[in-house]
C-alpha cells in the first residue's frame, strides 16, 4: 500500500527544510506549543499547524458558543445512512468549515467499534461492523482531504471503551485485532491515504499505543506503508525514549510534553538517535506541505471542491439516517389530523454527544421547531411528558451573560461575550486586554429569565475557587476540589455540582453572577481556563407530567414521543451501566401508547437503549443524535415529504441478552474474550434474538428482490419497487463460508449497495466482493490465509432478512 502520491518537488522541499533545522528546532516541532498547534519555524517557511477536534463539526481554537459551528448528525447516524458517498460530501462540508476557522488538521475520523453497547462514546464511532466502518470512514477522509485539510483517524487501536481508558490494558489476540480493530483503519489507509493517523490512551497487551512498535512502525507503517503524521491522544505520550521508537511523531497538547527540550536531551544523552526524529520531523514536514503551510512546497490540493451549503446538508444527512424499526399499520407518514408532541427533548433538542465531539451550533431546530413549522396552524400540541434531565445542564435559554476578567487588584482587564454559561480559554486565546499574568479572576454575569416559577437550581462545573451568587444571595463561596484525580479532563467532562436553590418567578429577570479564581495546575500540560454555570428548572411531579401528556395523546389523532438520553449517559469519559432510558419516559411511553393506540416513538439517542415498549406502540423510529437541523429533518420524514432512508449500523437489543457487556477492567486489564465474536456474530453465535438486528431498517415503500447474479466476485441483484412511493433500498451482501471453525463467524458483510427507483420501476445493484471477505488471519503464519471452498451469497434486507442465495466456489 502506499500513502498520498507527493511531487518530487515537494519531498525535495521538505528534504531542505529538514537540512536547516537544528536539533532543538526539530524537537520544539514535535511538541505542541499550546493545546491545538504547532509552533511556527519562520526559518524555513513554515507556519503554524492547527489542529481541531471533530468529528460532527470543527470547533477550531475556541470551545465556545461565541465561535459556532455548523453540527452535522452523530457518526452512529452517518453510518446508518449506508453512503459512502453522503460521508464523503460531509467530510467536503466539514474541510470547508476548518478553512473558514483557520484549522489545517481534524481529529476525525472515529473508527474504533461498537464492541459492547455500553460503551460511552458509542455515539462518536460508525458501527460494529469493520467493514461498513471502513467504508464510511473512507469516505469521510477522503472529502476531508479533498478540501486540502489533514485527517486523523483514531483512536489506534482497540479503544473501545471509556472506563479507566487512560490506563487499560486491553488483551487481544493477533486473529481479534486483524480480523476487527485494525480492519478500519486498514482499509482508510488503503483507500483513502489518511494524512494522520491518532494514537489512543490504552494499552495493547503489556504496551501503551504511543510506545507500540509492533503495531504503529511494523504494521500502520511498514506492513501498510502509512506515510502521514501520528499524533498522540491529549496526554496520552508518557515517555520519551518509548514514545519516539514506538513511531509517535507529535505529543499533544503542549507546552509541557515528553517531547522538546526533553527529547532534545534524549539525543544529547544518547538514549535517541537523531535519525529517529528526523523521521518524525519529516513526517510532520510533509503533512505541512500537503496542507500548504511550507513555503516552497505546493499544496496536495490547489483547486478547492464548490462551496457546500452546511444547514442543507446536515438535514439531508438527518433524514436519511433515520431508522424506522417498526411502523405497524402504515403509521407513518402522518395522516391529516391532529399530532400531540411529547417529551422534553421534542422542545430542547439533543442534537449531538458529550466530550470532545461537542461544537456549538448556531442555531438548533428542535422538533417542536419541525413540526410547528410543517405541520397546518392549529393542528399540533405539546406536553413535556417526562424530562429525562435529572441533573444540570449548562445554563443556556433565559440567560444573557458576559465574561469579565479582573487581575489581582480586582481592575478589569477585559471583557467578552458569554453566549450560554460554557466557558473554556484554551492557551492564549483570551479577551483583549487579558494576558496570563494579568488575569486573575473571571466572573460570568448577567441575567436569567426563568420560563418557569418555582425553585430553580444552580450549580457550577469545574475546578477551584468559586463564588455563586443568584438574585443577590450568595450561595457558594469555596473551593471545588477533584473527585477523581486520575482523570485530568474532570473540569471538562465532569458532571456539575448543584449549589444553590432558589424560589423565582417566570418572566422576571434576576441578577446572576459566578466567579472564579483563575489557578492553573502546574503539572497540567497546557493552560486552560474552563468552568461553566449550570442549572435546572424547577422539577414537577413526574405523574402530574405524564398525566398531561395522556390528556394531550388521548384528544390527538396520533401521539408522537421523543424519547432522549443526556449528557450523563452518553459522553466522553465514561461507560454506561445499563441501556434504560433515564427518568420516566419508559412509563410516559406506556401510558401514552395506552391512551392513543396510534403512537409513534423517536428514539433520539446515539447508541441503543432498550425499548420495553416497543410491541405496544404503532411505530418507533430512531432519529439519532441529529444535529442542529434535526427537527427539520424529522418533520421531512414524519409528513412524508422524504422517507427515513437509514439502516442500524449496529444491532440493538436488551442488556440481559447482549453478548458482550464487559468494559470494566479487572485489576487493569480488560481480555477480549469474545475474540472474533462481537456484534451480529457474537448475537448468531449465542442464538440469541435482539429487538432490531444489523441493517434492519424500513421505508414507506415495499421492495421485490427477483434475482441475483454472480460472476467471479461481483454480485448483480435486480430488484424492483413494489409499493406505491418513490423509495431508496440498501441491497446488502453478506458471504457465508459452507464450512466454518468455531473461530469463523456463520457469516459476515461483504458488501451493499444503494438504489433508487420509482414505483414499478426495476433497477440493479452492482456489489464487490472484496478478498479479504473470503481470508482469515492465519495466527501460526503471521499472515492473511484465503479460505478456499463453497461460499453461500445472501441478498438480505438485513442480516435476519434474506431474499436472495447464490453459491461460489473459490
Amino acid at each position: 500500500m502506499a500513502g498520498t502520491p507527493t511531487s518530487p518537488d515537494t519531498e525535495a522541499a521538505v528534504e531542505a527544510a529538514l537540512r536547516t533545522l537544528d536539533l532543538d528546532a526539530k524537537t520544539r516541532l514535535l511538541a505542541g506549543q499550546d493545546t491545538w498547534s504547532l509552533p511556527a519555524l519562520p526559518e524555513i517557511g513554515l507556519e503554524s499547524l492547527v489542529m481541531s477536534d471533530g468529528p460532527i463539526g470543527v470547533r477550531g481554537v475556541h470551545w465556545s458558543a461565541d465561535d459556532p459551528s455548523i453540527a452535522l448528525p452523530s457518526p452512529t447516524a452517518l453510518a446508518a445512512t449506508w453512503d459512502p458517498e453522503l460521508a464523503r460530501r460531509a467530510g467536503v462540508l466539514l474541510a470547508q468549515e476548518a478553512r473558514r476557522k483557520g484549522v489545517h488538521v481534524l481529529l476525525a475520523p472515529t473508527v474504533n467499534l461498537h464492541r459492547s453497547p455500553l460503551g460511552g462514546r458509542h455515539f462518536e464511532a460508525y458501527s460494529e461492523d469493520p467493514y461498513l466502518t471502513g467504508r464510511i470512514g473512507s469516505g469521510y477522509v477522503t472529502g476531508v482531504q479533498s478540501g486540502g485539510v489533514g485527517t486523523t483517524v483514531k483512536h489506534f487501536v482497540a479503544n473501545d471503551a471509556e472506563t479507566e481508558r487512560f490506563t487499560v490494558n486491553n488483551l487481544l489476540s493477533e486473529r481479534t485485532l486483524r480480523e476487527l480493530y485494525l480492519a478500519p483503519f486498514e482499509a482508510i489507509v488503503e483507500n483513502a491515504h489518511p494524512w494522520g493517523i491518532m494514537t489512543a490512551y490504552n494499552s495493547v497487551n503489556g504496551t501503551t499505543m504511543t510506545e507500540h512498535h509492533h503495531l504503529v512502525n511494523e504494521i500502520l507503517r511498514g506492513e501498510w506503508g502509512f506515510d502521514g503524521f501520528n499524533v498522540s491522544d491529549w496526554t496520552a505520550a508518557r515517555s520519551t525514549t518509548g514514545a519516539i521508537d514506538g513511531g509517535l511523531d507529535v505529543a499533544m497538547p503542549g507546552p509541557q510534553t515528553v517531547y522538546g527540550d526533553a527529547l532534545a536531551k534524549a539525543v544529547r544523552d544518547g538514549e535517541v538517535d537523531e535519525a529517529k526524529v528526523d523521521d518524525a520531523v519529516r513526517n510532520v514536514l510533509r503533512l505541512a506541505a500537503r496542507v500548504g503551510i511550507l513555503e516552497g512546497a505546493e499544496p496536495a490540493v490547489t483547486e478547492l471542491p464548490d462551496t457546500v451549503d452546511g444547514e442543507a446538508l446536515a438535514r439531508e444527512i438527518a433524514r436519511r439516517s433515520f431508522v424506522l424499526v417498526r411502523n405497524e399499520n402504515q403509521a407513518l407518514p402522518l395522516k391529516p389530523g391532529t399530532v400531540a408532541l411529547i417529551g422534553a427533548a421534542a422542545r430542547d433538542a439533543r442534537v449531538l454527544g458529550g466530550g470532545s465531539a461537542t461544537v456549538f451550533p448556531a442555531r438548533v431546530v428542535s422538533p417542536l421547531d419541525g413540526l410547528t413549522a410543517a405541520l397546518p396552524e392549529g393542528t399540533l400540541s405539546y406536553a413535556v411528558g417526562a424530562d429525562p434531565n435529572t441533573e444540570l445542564a449548562v445554563a443556556d435559554k433565559g440567560f444573557e451573560l458576559r465574561a469579565v476578567c479582573r487581575d489581582a487588584d480586582g481592575q478589569v482587564v477585559g471583557t467578552a461575550s458569554a453566549p450560554n454559561g460554557q466557558l473554556q480559554w484554551m492557551g492564549d486565546n483570551l479577551p483583549d486586554g487579558v494576558t496570563r499574568a494579568n488575569l486573575h479572576t473571571v466572573e460570568l454575569t448577567g441575567t436569567f429569565t426563568p420560563r418557569a416559577t418555582g425553585t430553580h437550581t444552580f450549580g457550577i462545573k469545574g475546578l477551584g475557587a468559586f463564588t455563586l451568587r443568584v438574585d443577590g444571595t450568595t450561595y457558594f463561596d469555596d473551593v471545588r476540589r477533584p473527585a477523581n484525580d486520575a482523570d485530568p479532563f474532570e473540569a471538562f467532562f465532569g458532571a456539575p455540582t448543584p449549589c444553590a436553590r432558589a424560589g423565582l418567578t417566570a418572566d422576571r429577570p434576576v441578577d446572576v453572577s459566578l466567579s472564579y479564581v483563575v489557578r492553573l495546575p502546574d503539572d497540567f500540560p497546557t493552560k486552560v481556563v474552563s468552568f461553566a454555570l449550570a442549572h435546572q428548572e424547577p422539577q414537577r411531579d413526574p405523574d402530574e407530567l405524564i398525566a398531561e401528556a395522556v390528556a394531550a395523546a388521548r384528544a390527538a389523532d396520533t401521539a408522537v414521543v421523543v424519547v432522549a438520553t443526556t449528557e450523563r449517559v452518553e459522553s466522553e469519559g465514561f461507560d454506561r451501566t445499563d441501556l434504560t432510558l433515564p427518568g420516566r419516559q419508559d412509563d410516559l411511553v406506556r401510558a401514552v401508547a395506552a391512551a392513543n393506540p396510534n403512537t409513534v416513538v423517536i428514539v433520539n439517542a446515539g447508541s441503543p437503549v432498550e425499548l420495553p415498549w416497543r410491541e405496544e406502540v404503532a411505530a418507533v423510529l430512531l432519529s439519532w443524535f441529529p444535529g442542529q437541523e434535526g427537527g427539520d429533518a424529522l418533520a421531512d420524514v414524519l409528513t412524508g415529504a422524504h422517507e427515513p432512508g437509514g439502516r442500524l449500523p449496529s444491532t440493538w437489543g436488551s442488556l440481559a441478552d447482549a453478548p458482550v457487556t464487559q468494559v470494566v477492567p479487572d485489576s487493569g486489564e480488560l481480555p477480549y474474550r469474545e475474540g472474533v465474536f462481537i456484534g451480529y456474530a457474537a448475537w448468531e453465535k449465542q442464538g440469541r434474538t435482539p429487538a432490531y438486528p444489523f441493517g434492519h431498517g424500513l421505508g414507506y415503500t415495499d421492495w421485490t428482490y427477483e434475482s441475483v447474479e454472480v460472476r467471479g466476485t461481483t454480485a448483480r441483484v435486480r430488484l424492483r419497487n413494489s409499493g406505491p412511493r418513490p423509495g431508496h433500498e440498501v441491497v446488502q451482501v453478506y458471504l457465508a463460508p459452507g464450512e466454518t471453525d468455531a473461530e469463523r463467524p456463520a457469516r459476515r458483510l461483504a458488501g451493499f449497495a444503494g438504489v433508487t427507483a420509482a414505483p414499478g420501476e426495476t433497477v440493479e445493484a452492482t456489489v464487490e466482493l472484496p478478498r479479504r471477505a473470503f481470508e482469515v488471519w492465519d495466527e501460526k503464519e503471521g499472515a492473511w490465509s484465503f479460505v478456499k471452498g463453497s461460499y453461500e451469497i445472501q441478498v438480505s434486507r438485513s442480516i435476519t432478512d434474506r431474499r436472495l442465495t447464490a453459491t461460489i466456489n473459490v
